[in-house]
């Protein structure tokens, strides 16, 4: 979906910790350029949370002229996909359009650092290219050569050692945070003996989990990742980047901290659970003794929302379970959920800019969210007319055949607002809960002898109410005021009410998906089995009429359907032109409604 709101690039630049250290960072000119980086692992699609770190990484970059690389942290091939991948690069590329695309950072098709030394020798990173036929995103696994050298220099150093421990033994060995861990019965290992191990682990002779490479640091230290952390394990598992060219991975710990150096980054920025992380990642850094300045990391506290899950294990489970539809469905927080929803990005850059970036963590109301969302949709979706639970009006003083234009406005909020043709007919439709029987007090809207305005039409009144034999409403006859319309002679009469409406001769039928949250209490993460919270009602499916002209609507189009909410357009479902028969052609998704529904 092409961001129509307002390209909305220009959010003044917003002032956090992190922008202030890196502003002081650059007075102090201690970089040539700042360069950042983005590194989701590709074991599920983005979310919401992400898009706080999307955002602050690539705002970094474009409020410093500087670079944001897009690096996939694939070490993981048992639970990474293709499909991960490409999601991903697509959700980046469209929350970060027309704002900060230019500060994307690929790296040549193909491409890995050059020949990496750690003598005193210079290595060089590679230098970031813009996105296209040529260039790819950066990821760990490119690195893997070079990652595999820097293990074997550690184990040179005497800084790493090949285990024999069993997963479930190193675990008990490690010890806990009240109590020192042991070392290992191989931490004494010769250089030579683990060099000839770890090479025989890189040839596949070991079956998984019978031995890794480890750090070697401190099994008493206070900080339990500094306790002989695990550098590298076996998997005989092809990977979707490398195939069958590797059964010997790298942690994320040991990767990460490298890639960064490798792609020259100056700020990596993670969320606050890898502030206990940070001590290995500056040891690794520092064991090798490289040549060249050493990236540091920084941790802010990551988005929490409320009525919101954002584990990838939990939404993956939703998405098995069959409780949504896929990741895309648009009651996921995913990204591409949300951009199917017909969220456009600039809200959602909105969004995660006004909750700021802060070092302690802490629940978001949704409604924030929420809000967000309506103030960019107000002022850049176009306004037509449907009707989502049809009850047919006749007027009866309208001939059969007979069509009368009326003015409607499409852009309200514009400085010159553009207006487009609607056909006033004999039979038209309006909204079930416009009209009532015995009306309750200060019911406003269409009742027996009662008179309403159709919107941007004229006034009508309710003179007849036709039942079948079972006593089940059939449909209203009413009577047209139709000098009541603009330009009329009584065109300024005042009723209370205004209703929306469609002509029933000149409608098209859609289908159309009422989605809510998923949820139905603010935490659901905190729940034994979130499971058992998920709202029922959070998809309503309706078959509803709408005016002619959204016919040709397509995906990516944003609409305000007046008096009921924000609509799109579904990218998967809907197609634009005739419906075919039996079977609505269009598929509108609502997007959120114009009120807080959940605050009454």
């Amino acid at each position: 979906m092409s961001d129509a709101i307002s390209a909305s690039a220009a959010t003044p630049a917003p002032t956090d910790f992190i922008r202030d250290l890196v502003a002081r960072h650059v007075a102090e000119q201690r970089y040539a350029k700042i360069v950042t980086r983005f590194p989701p692992e590709p074991n599920g699609y983005l979310h919401i949370g992400h898009a706080k770190s999307i955002c602050l990484n690539f705002g970094i970059a474009r409020e410093n002229a500087g670079q944001c690389n897009l690096r996939m942290d694939d070490t993981n091939p048992a639970k990474e996909e293709v499909e991960y991948v490409e999601s991903i690069i697509a959700d980046v590329q469209w929350l970060i359009a027309g704002w900060a695309d230019h500060c994307l950072g690929f790296k040549p098709k193909g491409a890995t650092p050059t020949a990496v030394t750690t003598n005193g020798r210079p290595d060089h990173y590679l230098a970031p290219v813009a996105p296209g036929a040529n260039s790819e995103p950066f990821s760990a696994s490119s690195y893997f050569d070079q990652l595999y050298a820097y293990a074997v220099e550690l184990i040179k150093r005497g800084k790493a050692y090949v285990c024999d421990l069993s997963p479930a033994d190193t675990d008990k060995y490690r010890g806990a945070p009240d109590r020192p861990g042991k070392d290992s019965p191989f931490r004494n290992r010769s250089v030579a003996e683990n060099l000839d191990l770890f090479t025989r682990m890189k040839a596949g002779e070991f079956p998984e989990g019978a031995r890794s490479l480890r750090s070697k640091i401190d099994m008493a230290s206070p900080n339990m990742w500094l306790r002989d952390q695990l550098l590298y394990r076996i998997r005989h598992t092809a990977h979707h980047h490398t195939g069958d060219q590797w059964c010997l991975y790298p942690l994320y710990d040991y990767a990460h901290c490298l890639s960064d150096y490798l792609e020259g980054i100056t700020h990596s920025i993670c969320t606050l659970e890898f502030t206990d992380h940070r001590p290995l990642y500056d040891w690794v850094l520092e064991s090798l003794g490289l040549p060249r300045p050493l990236p540091h990391q920084y941790e802010f506290a990551k988005l929490n929302l409320g009525y919101t899950i954002v584990s990838k294990r939990r939404l993956l489970q939703l998405v098995n379970e069959k409780v949504v539809a896929g990741w895309d469905d648009p009651r996921m927080p995913t990204l591409s959920g949300l951009r199917r929803r017909g969220v456009p990005a600039s809200a959602l850059r909105r969004f995660v800019t006004g909750v700021g970036v802060t070092k302690f963590d802490s629940l978001t109301d949704v409604a924030v969210f929420e809000h967000a969302i309506r103030e960019e949709l107000n002022t850049g979706a176009q306004r037509r007319l449907a009707v989502l639970r049809p009850v047919r009006l006749v007027l009866t003083n309208l001939a059969p055949g007979e069509t009368i234009e009326c003015r409607a406005t499409n852009d309200p909020q514009s400085e010159a607002p553009s207006t487009r043709v609607l056909a006033l007919t004999r039979e038209v439709f309006i909204e079930s809960e416009d009209f009532a029987e015995v009306p309750p007090p200060k019911f406003f809207r269409l009742k027996p002898g009662g008179e309403v305005r159709l919107k941007y039409a004229c006034i009508i009144k309710c003179d007849e109410v036709v039942k079948d034999a079972a006593g089940r409403l059939v449909e209203l006859r009413g009577t047209a005021d139709l000098t009541t319309r603009s330009g009329q002679p009584n065109s300024d009469r005042k009723v209370k009410g205004t209703i929306h409406w469609v002509s029933a001769t000149q409608c098209v039928e859609a289908e159309v998906r009422l989605y809510d949250r998923l949820f139905i209490v603010p935490e659901p993460a905190a729940e034994e089995d979130f499971l058992k919270v998920v709202n029922p009602r959070s998809l309503e499916v309706l078959t509803a009429k709408l005016e002619s002209s959204l016919v040709t609507a397509c995906p990516g189009e944003l609409y305000q359907f007046e008096r009921l909410g924000y609509f799109t357009p579904d990218a998967k479902d809907s197609a634009a032109g005739p419906p075919p028969a039996g079977a609505p052609r269009l598929v509108f998704n609502r997007t959120i409604t114009l009120k807080d529904a959940w605050a009454k």
